[in-house]
């Protein structure tokens, strides 16, 4: 039986709570500021390192080891920014903590600028959340009136300020080179690793931390806990809690906080989320995010137990970590689950998607630039009625040559969806395309409407 275990989102749509400072120094907020200010910053950072915390954004990096990589010695100044961008499609679990919980949001900031010994954060905030901009900028005002932001925080001689930034709507800003480029004023373009890693040549080619908004909730607690304590919380390999956004067709959907490996998927979808809508079942869904591998929900998987052993799963009894969706090809990434059921045709599904990383692409690798074009393309016009037979080899072809030959991951993320959609529900393009010449259907490439360069 699949329970909530809220640590993150304790204050999230809890009776009587409002985003307002002295609500939050009520309920013991701010306090863990005021211990962390007098306490050894690397004592602090061998805490994190100690939790094993991943990284909340997608890409699960350890988030001690990402401080542990900040070049210290260079005599630059160091930047922390907090990723709140939120760009994934099927993402929606920090816009709660900005709209209802923003003092938590800058108690973290402010306890790990102080532990990386940072004089200045930003927060770089999606651009369509415009009341979430209004919410911040309004708390950081609050602390700062409080001692919790700016100068001489909570009577120490540690004094750090922070920046609201707001993007202009860009998906690859969610990366976090080319969110470092969009904040330094340039255009958001990704960039190579090495040389420019952020904890090395970041911000203004300053040491850099970037980190997402559920992370950075996360710091206060470690602080408090302890990161021995915190490591023992949920799975080993992947300790603490998840915020699950399950979007899509289900009864219920909405955001839930889950202990890691606590609960199978299947127990998320029936347990909280209520099934499937009347009379309708499960197809596939997408773990983390539009960006991920999807999975057929038919499918069956061998799993590594803890003791070695391999055991037969089926989709729905997935456990709700990091390594165990691995072990079926694909990634929580973002924890944004999305639900398809029987009545999701799956190359009208593909063809949404292909649209968005098309126009999202920055534009600076080719094979993303023409790939995410051509698969949009392709996929469309199989939707319209032009679609090959020999199309659906081409789409996988197309999506091959794209994975592993871009500076960042948004071709991968264009990529991944295509090659899973169309590897596991092959027939159905197969039948679309079939159907469509049967009825005289163009068939053809070379029309007008449906070329490809």
């Amino acid at each position: 039986m699949a329970t909530e275990h809220r640590i993150i989102y304790k204050h999230i749509d809890l009776e009587g709570w409002n985003a307002s400072i002295d609500k939050y120094i009520s309920d013991g907020g701010y306090s863990i500021l005021a211990d962390t200010v007098k306490r050894d910053r690397a004592e602090l950072c061998a805490e994190m390192e100690k939790s094993k915390l991943k990284g909340r954004g997608g890409a699960g990096f350890p988030t001690g080891m990402k401080w542990k990589f900040l070049d210290r010695k260079s005599g630059k100044p160091i930047y922390l920014v907090c990723n709140a961008d939120e760009s994934e499609p099927g993402t929606c679990k920090d816009r709660l903590l900005i709209y209802q919980d923003p003092h938590s949001i800058i108690e973290g900031i402010m306890c790990t600028a102080y532990a990386i010994n940072a004089a200045q954060a930003f927060i770089y905030i999606r651009g369509e959340y415009i009341n979430g901009y209004r919410i911040l900028v309004n708390a950081i005002e609050e602390a700062k009136a409080k001692g919790f932001v700016g100068d001489k925080i909570c009577g120490s001689d540690y004094s750090c300020q922070i920046t609201v930034c707001r993007g202009a709507g860009c998906y690859v800003c969610g990366e976090e080179t080319g969110l470092i480029s969009s904040l330094a004023g340039g255009r958001a373009y990704p960039r190579i690793k090495p040389p420019y890693f952020p904890a090395v040549m970041g911000l203004y080619d300053c040491p850099t931390v970037v980190n997402n908004v559920e992370t950075l909730c996360w710091v206060p607690k470690v602080f408090k806990l302890g990161g021995e304590n915190v490591s023992k919380i949920g799975c080993p390999l992947d300790p603490g809690t998840h915020v699950w956004g399950v979007s899509g067709q289900v009864q219920k959907p909405g955001r839930y906080e889950i202990e890691t490996g606590s609960c199978t998927l299947g127990e998320l979808l029936y347990d909280l989320c209520g099934g499937p809508l009347a009379g309708r079942r499960f197809k596939a869904i997408i773990p983390g995010g539009s960006s991920m591998k999807i999975l057929r929900w038919d499918e069956k998987f061998s799993i590594k137990q803890p003791n070695g052993t391999m055991i037969e799963r089926k989709v729905e009894d997935i456990p709700l970590d990091s390594a165990s969706f691995m072990q079926v090809g694909t990634a929580i990434g973002s924890c944004g689950i999305i639900v398809m059921d029987n009545t999701v045709d799956m190359p009208e599904a593909l063809a949404n998607l292909s649209a968005f990383y098309a126009h999202e692409s920055c534009g600076q690798c080719t094979p993303c630039r023409e790939g995410t074009m051509w698969m949009s393309r392709i996929t469309r016009r199989i939707c319209e009625g032009g679609g090959r037979l020999e199309d659906v080899d081409l789409l996988k072809n197309v999506a091959d040559n794209i994975c592993g030959r871009t500076i960042c991951a948004l071709g991968e993320g264009a990529a991944w969806p295509v090659q899973s959609n169309v590897s596991k529900f092959r027939d159905e393009y197969e039948r679309k395309i079939a159907a469509q010449l049967s009825q005289g259907g163009l068939g053809r490439a070379d029309n007008n409407a449906y070329r490809l360069i």
